[in-house]
């Protein structure tokens, strides 16, 4: 079992010099003085306190540190403001949209020094090649990204899983540090696969990071007895004690997917232990990280919201540390430990003025001084669209062998941005097919896999996407190796999907025969290497076209990739066809 410390990162000759630097023996490299500092173990605030740095750890936390400071010491004078260790962000999503160098330009201004990620949309298009390209990304840069092994929950039996022998190479490394988020209902529905896969993380001593959204009592108990240590689905006050009183970790979610802090912040009054509640993003967009920034800024609401400083600070560094089994590395201001520090106004006032990591002054008054490390990934990463050149529309119809005038058709509904149920619906069958019925708003939709059996596709209808005319397409649809795409016609479905086969990948808008939006993501198919900027400027276009074209979604690629999703309830597809996340079944098309 790998360990994560000062001996087994630095090695023995290092240790002993930051010894001798604790000791004077030897001077520091960067003496912040006159400052308070926010100690996290203990919950003090010690003022007039003073940090000493040599390389990358701390040597010295104290009162006098003289006898630390040479005459190549770097001083920088606190001048009485705080310190607080680099925040954590312990649930993230870094494949989706951006690449991690156009990211950490962002991500590391505010003092975010430490970002656990999932990889479990690399893995299912590009394997386990792909997922060691993507951590080689994550690798080397100024601050520190860990991972997480993909359970591989998935309604497609091609994407399902994960090989005990490739997750085994994968929980060996020191870079990944937990099994990824597993949702309960695969659990319960699959135990004697899935216990298996637990075991062999548990052997390694890595977390199994839970997903538990809508179970409680007794299913919720089920799914937490195998080690299942910690859920970021909670919405409200109820479900957090109820998993906390479990002995899980709650992560509380604040990002682009979902909003829950407003729902869950009365906690603060309910008199609870705080050690085990953790603030995550669990994925943020571009616009909403240059706009509003990172974990900084859900520290900050915490204390708006009345938390106690030293416990909202908590919350995103000793918390998630502790739950990681990397508090002898991260997560606090002591010897021993990363270099990870942020100078603020006061601890009330989460805005950084200093940003160090790893030893180094990262960042300055909203400023990088040092920039992200660029990876060149692999030919293979950035060639992940495996479908035929050129779908024609005819390949999105829906044929039927009947003579009969109308049959009885299970439909899609999108009841909300996320949740979908099953309606049924007496479908007239013209020369054999079944068509839209765009009066009743009844669209097609169709998942195409590009990786496991290249082109093969299933056609569904769907309610609820309002489009009046024309299709969108994405490749980077959840839980799948799928491209899903919605449409009011055929013609716009197949130049839609043609378009993400010619630019390896995308987001793409089509309307009357031309596309009219797209954001290229040619990096697994879920990853663009344009700017933050562009990519934030051509979302905020495709979400004004959509909802020109009659689209009522704040968000509709979000809405759209979820439709593949293992999570959510309740009816889903992919490209075997619908599938009912309460038991885990295929579902007909059509209804006998």
């Amino acid at each position: 079992m790998l360990s994560h410390n000062i001996l087994s990162i630095a090695g023995v000759d290092r240790t002993e010099e930051l010894m001798n630097v604790a000791r004077g023996e030897k001077k520091s490299d960067i003496a912040i003085l006159n400052a308070s500092i926010v100690n996290v173990y203990s919950g003090e605030l010690l003022h007039r306190w003073s940090v000493t740095i040599k390389g990358e750890w701390i040597a010295y936390v104290g009162e006098e540190p003289e006898h630390t400071i040479g005459p190549h010491t770097k001083i920088i004078d606190a001048d009485g403001k705080t310190l607080i260790p680099g925040l954590i962000d312990g649930h993230t999503h870094l494949a989706w949209l951006s690449n991690p160098y156009e990211f950490l330009k962002y991500g590391m201004i505010g003092g975010t020094t430490t970002i656990i990620t999932e990889t479990m949309e690399v893995f299912p298009v590009s394997g386990y090649n792909g997922v060691i390209d993507f951590l080689n990304a994550l690798n080397d840069q100024p601050i520190k990204i860990f991972a997480t092994a993909p359970f591989m929950a998935s309604i497609s039996k091609k994407a399902r899983g994960i090989a005990l022998d490739t997750l085994k190479s994968l929980l060996l490394r020191d870079d990944i540090v937990g099994l990824g988020e597993s949702y309960w209902q695969t659990v319960l529905q699959e135990p004697e696969k899935n216990l298996a896969i637990f075991q062999e993380a548990a052997g390694t001593g890595k977390t199994l990071e839970g997903h538990s959204a809508g179970a409680k009592a007794e299913k919720l108990m089920s799914y937490a007895i195998p080690g299942i240590s910690s859920c970021h689905e909670p919405i409200n006050q109820e479900e957090v004690l109820e998993r906390l009183r479990l002995g899980m970790y709650v992560m509380i979610r604040e990002g682009s997917i979902r909003s829950d802090f407003d729902a869950i912040c009365s906690i603060k009054d309910s008199g609870i232990d705080f050690r085990r509640l953790i603030l995550v993003t669990d994925g943020i967009e571009p616009k909403d990280l240059i706009y509003k920034g990172y974990m900084e800024t859900l520290v900050q609401k915490a204390i708006d919201c009345g938390f106690d400083p030293v416990h909202a600070i908590q919350m995103s560094t000793i918390n998630v540390a502790e739950h990681f089994a990397l508090d002898s590395i991260v997560g606090g201001i002591a010897p021993g430990k990363y270099a990870d520090i942020l100078i603020i106004p006061d601890i009330k006032t989460i805005r950084a003025e200093q940003v160090i990591s790893k030893g180094k002054i990262i960042a300055s008054n909203g400023k990088l001084t040092v920039v992200p490390r660029k990876h060149k990934f692999s030919i293979e990463s950035r060639n992940s669209i495996n479908i035929p050149a050129n779908l024609m529309p005819p390949d999105f119809s829906i044929h039927l062998k009947t003579d009969l005038p109308y049959v009885n058709v299970r439909i899609i509904d999108q009841v909300t941005p996320l949740v979908t149920k099953e309606i049924i619906r007496s479908m007239p069958v013209i020369n054999g097919e079944i068509r839209l019925d765009t009066d009743h708003d009844i669209l097609k939709v169709a998942a195409i896999d590009r990786r496991f059996l290249p082109g093969k596709m299933f056609v569904g209808l769907i309610r609820g996407f309002h489009l009046s005319t024309g299709a969108i397409a994405c490749s980077a649809a959840w839980d799948t190796s799928d491209i899903i795409v919605v449409g009011e016609n055929e013609r716009d479905m197949s130049e839609a999907t043609n378009r993400i086969h010619e630019i390896q990948g995308g987001a793409v808008v089509c309307a009357n025969g031309k596309i009219v939006e797209e954001i290229p993501l040619p990096i697994f198919g879920v990853m663009a290497d344009i700017s933050l900027e562009k990519i934030a400027k051509k979302m905020d276009t495709i979400k004004n076209i959509t909802k020109e074209l009659g689209c009522p979604f704040e968000n509709p690629l979000l809405t759209l990739i979820t439709l593949t999703g293992a999570a959510i309830p309740f009816l889903r597809i992919c490209e075997e066809g619908l599938v009912n996340l309460r038991d885990g079944k295929n579902l007909d098309l059509i209804v006998q």
